[in-house]
């Protein structure tokens, strides 16, 4: 008999999504309100980007990391440990150095557990403790996080100052728009290489909304920081070559 589809708008998943609206909500009523209503439409919107960026990054992304290093169940060892065939699974290369358990959020009750349960029955990953994919979170939330922040205040600070990116905005943007598409690649592209056996494709639900959507914003958004960043950095090389010639000429 074959097995019912999955339930795709579950209680978990309304609030899974919930959860990311609000986040977007927070960051667009404090850029309603921390902004000048002279700002610059562009700068407005990549200040929404970066402080939701930056509160997903320390919020949602912070509790997988929580429950990959301190969510685990024990796992049974023979009596011939550390003999590599007397663990479940095998000792190389466990996560922590421990063996004996298996760690992440697969294994755990509390709300964050449960939203990346639900998220992993798109991409198992992350319902355990894939070791490129904490590395990459880690640098996501440790680096990433705070940096998106920073990127998020420069624009505030400069916007109210002068309706322009305050100092430092477009060389620290560009460093955080480049880590974040290398991120996405690296942890999507060992996947495909491999044939995707940890995707589930199936339905609407994980292959466009999950999978697609919620993860290319982590691109489109990077690439439209690089296309911003590049004009303003050919603006004020050109006005620097500009001062030059006009003091040779004097």
């Amino acid at each position: 008999m074959d097995a019912p589809p999955p339930t795709l708008l579950s209680t978990t998943t309304l609030l899974s999504l919930l959860t990311t609206l609000l986040l977007l909500l927070t960051a667009y009523l404090a850029s309603q309100h921390l902004l000048p209503t002279h700002t610059a439409r562009n700068l407005r919107l990549l200040y929404i980007w970066h402080l939701f960026s930056g509160l997903t990054h320390l919020t949602l992304e912070a509790s997988f990391l929580y429950n990959c290093f301190f969510t685990y169940i024990p796992l049974a060892l023979s009596a011939d440990y550390p003999h590599p065939a007397s663990s479940s699974s095998s000792p190389a290369g466990a996560f922590l150095a421990r063996p004996d358990r298996a760690y992440g959020s697969a294994h755990g009750d509390n709300p964050a557990a449960r939203l990346w349960q639900e998220y992993a029955r798109a991409d198992r990953r992350w319902a355990g403790a894939d070791l490129t994919v904490v590395s990459l979170e880690l640098l996501t939330v440790l680096v990433a996080g705070p940096l998106a922040l920073y990127v998020a205040e420069a624009i505030r600070k400069g916007a109210a100052a002068s309706g322009r990116g305050g100092a430092g905005l477009w060389f620290w943007g560009t460093v955080l728009a480049t880590g974040e598409l290398y991120g996405g690649f690296m942890t999507f592209m060992p996947e495909w290489l491999s044939g995707s056996p940890n995707l589930d494709t199936s339905n609407f639900m994980f292959l466009w909304v999950y999978l697609f959507f919620f993860n290319t914003l982590w691109v489109w958004f990077p690439l439209y920081m690089l296309y911003e960043a590049y004009g303003h950095m050919v603006e004020a090389f050109t006005s620097a070559e500009g001062r030059e010639a006009r003091k040779k000429l004097t």
